[in-house]
């Protein structure tokens, strides 16, 4: 057994069932429906299926990053039994918990000077930030001590790729990400928005594909120009999905295809309820390994 545990925020959009079986702790982000809060809790307090049928029928959404207060309160018992700490935050291009991850790791190094307590920007989100995840605990399964691994995991992190679509552009509208004539705009010629996350970890749109069916292959496409040995891809693929199983589907039975050589199949997860809240339905994610992420 490893000295050391390996921890995430809840937006990384793994199960709680995959998260456990993994040995991977997590602390929990919140968000808020119709101005009433709750925990980002993998869907126990409200099942996804729910909060997005919420959204469709037109509640308001936010969302609550983790505090200080919160991370010492979640790193601490680890602390006390005397293990160190490997924790990986959402990417700093969209949120800001990283700076209260480390802040709270700096107080909770005041309090325990023999303990080692690492936080790294993940650079990533959602499923991919899962997929990392897992890399990392395979690592540390394999018997990876933790500076080995924290240094692993900042060499590798731009490796991992995000390609994502929607077709649904009415919450990228109300967030701000799309202004309110495009959205009109690409709603009238059903444009699907193609985005990416960039080497700042920023989510960026890349391409507007007209038709569902069209964005769908354009995805796969892009996996086959950037995935580590193109169609001889040997890696894990992730994929997660905001309420719209089928087109998820769609996209994994073309991977699948394409790649023969991958390690298993497609695992299809939910996108959670704090990415969701920004994405909103219809949003279809796609991760993988490949070449690294540059400007």
């Amino acid at each position: 057994m490893s000295d050391y545990i390996l921890s995430c925020c809840s937006t990384a959009d793994l199960s709680r069932e995959h998260l456990e079986s993994r040995d991977i702790q997590c602390v929990f982000f919140h968000y808020f429906l119709d101005d009433k809060e709750y925990r980002d809790d993998l869907g126990q307090s409200m099942p996804l299926d729910q909060f997005y049928q919420a959204m469709a029928d037109g509640a308001m959404t936010k969302t609550a990053q983790v505090n200080i207060s919160e991370y010492l309160d979640f790193f601490t018992p680890f602390l006390e039994q005397g293990k160190d700490i490997l924790h990986l935050t959402l990417s700093s291009g969209i949120s800001g918990t990283v700076n209260s991850a480390r802040n709270a790791a700096a107080i909770a190094h005041e309090r325990y000077p023999d303990r080692k307590i690492y936080v790294v920007d993940s650079l990533a989100a959602s499923s991919g930030y899962g997929l990392l995840m897992d890399a990392l605990a395979d690592k540390r399964d394999e018997g990876m001590d933790i500076d080995s691994l924290r240094d692993w995991a900042e060499e590798n992190k731009l490796r991992l790729h995000h390609w994502f679509f929607s077709t649904d552009l009415t919450f990228f509208v109300r967030g701000g990400r799309i202004s309110k004539a495009a959205g009109v705009f690409g709603g009238v010629l059903n444009i699907c928005p193609l985005m990416n996350v960039d080497y700042m970890g920023r989510l960026i749109p890349r391409e507007k594909i007209r038709t569902k069916k069209k964005v769908i292959q354009a995805i796969v496409d892009k996996m086959e120009k950037y995935a580590d040995g193109g169609t001889d891809y040997t890696g894990k693929v992730y994929m997660s999905n905001s309420a719209c199983m089928e087109d998820a589907r769609a996209v994994a039975d073309l991977v699948e295809g394409r790649f023969p050589k991958m390690d298993g199949k497609v695992l299809i997860n939910s996108i959670g309820t704090v990415i969701g809240s920004h994405t909103g339905p219809g949003t279809v994610a796609l991760f993988f390994w490949g070449k690294k992420r540059e400007d």
